[in-house]
């Protein structure tokens, strides 16, 4: 069982990374960008039926591109894919990318959420503000603590039930590989057990980081019938995992299928047809593997759970937006107080 004895439980505890956060709560939108130290090894599974992305294609095994400078993850559809360059303008400036012939070439690959009908303000004219929001994360973009919640890419995300949000974790193999996840949870259906205020992740939570409730008693009535948000086509979970374990980029392939299999274990359902799941795996490349299938195989399984506690991470951190018919957010509903209790009494209410 991978253990969670990282000082801050954020993808941050993998040495190399930094992130950062825009968010404009007006738009009701925002960007995060992570950034590595130096270009990473980086690959990407793309699981939902309508995902949307920037320069993916790339990080197939078979490409020839061999590092990566940052991971993008955005609001706004397809508007948000103007992100990306403005991480690449922060990162230019900052003298990274990868020189060919003296001409510095940042390369960040980028995956985008839907988030334009929650009540934000998306009239922005003739361009929309991405491409500034991405500068302004790649610049703020930090190593250690960064807040969780309605911030960033996590800004305007929603669920079926409950306000979305941008959530992390970390974890340490037993071999002492070093595992983080980050997620931009905007799902088309559920988090949380049928209108109760459990999360489908509770089995792997630790220390009580989403509000420590554990499964219900029993199983309650309807459960398992689907919650799906009214509007389809407007679910997506984006996420990085990322390891200090020296892993090829086939390998880093394998560790990006597998952790998608945390957002099954996080939410019901994934990977529908009108869904953009998007899971990136990047290695540092700090520590070496000892027994390449064997080390491999737990990194995996650590990252399946690290991204599955995110998730639920993520819903219970964020609030809702200011303005007018925000969907309500996890606190709203069930009153927790964000230290690992739940105070008084929740029942069911609308989706929001």
């Amino acid at each position: 069982m991978p253990t969670s004895d990282l000082p801050l439980n954020l993808i941050t505890d993998v040495p190399g990374l930094s992130v950062g956060h825009a968010t404009d709560l007006e738009l009701g939108s925002g960007v995060t960008a992570i950034l590595f130290d130096t270009a990473a090894t980086l690959s990407v599974c793309v699981l939902g039926g309508a995902p949307g992305g920037q320069d993916t294609t790339m990080l197939e095994p078979e490409m020839g591109i061999g590092g990566t400078d940052a991971v993008v993850l955005a609001g706004g559809s397809v508007f948000g894919l103007d992100a990306p360059g403005g991480v690449q303008a922060a990162l230019r400036e900052a003298g990274r990318g990868l020189n060919i012939r003296g001409a510095l070439v940042p390369l960040a690959s980028a995956a985008i959420l839907f988030d334009l009908l929650n009540g934000g303000n998306k009239a922005w004219g003739r361009f929309p503000p991405y491409r500034d929001l991405g500068y302004a994360a790649g610049v703020a973009a930090a190593p250690g603590p960064f807040a969780l919640g309605s911030v960033g890419a996590g800004t305007g995300a929603t669920t079926a039930t409950v306000k979305g949000g941008l959530g992390s974790a970390s974890c340490r193999t037993r071999s002492g590989h070093m595992v983080g996840a980050i997620a931009a949870v905007n799902a088309i259906g559920t988090v949380t057990i049928g209108d109760g205020p459990w999360f489908w992740a509770a089995p792997f939570e630790q220390a009580a980081e989403f509000g420590g409730l554990g499964w219900p008693a029993a199983m309650p009535e309807g459960a398992l019938e689907p919650r799906l948000k009214l509007a389809p086509g407007t679910g997506t979970t984006i996420a990085l995992v990322a390891t200090d374990a020296a892993l090829t980029k086939p390998q880093a392939k394998r560790l990006a299928i597998m952790a998608n299999n945390g957002l099954g274990r996080a939410i019901l359902p994934a990977h529908g047809p009108l869904d953009g799941e998007t899971v990136f795996a990047a290695s540092t490349g700090r520590r070496a593997l000892e027994n390449a299938e064997h080390d491999l195989t737990e990194i995996g399984q650590a990252a399946t759970i690290a991204l599955a506690r995110a998730v639920a991470r993520g819903v219970y951190e964020a609030t809702a937006l200011p303005c007018p018919g925000a969907q309500p957010s996890w606190r709203d509903r069930f009153g927790g107080s964000g230290s690992g209790r739940v105070r008084g009494r929740w029942c069911s209410g609308s989706d929001g």
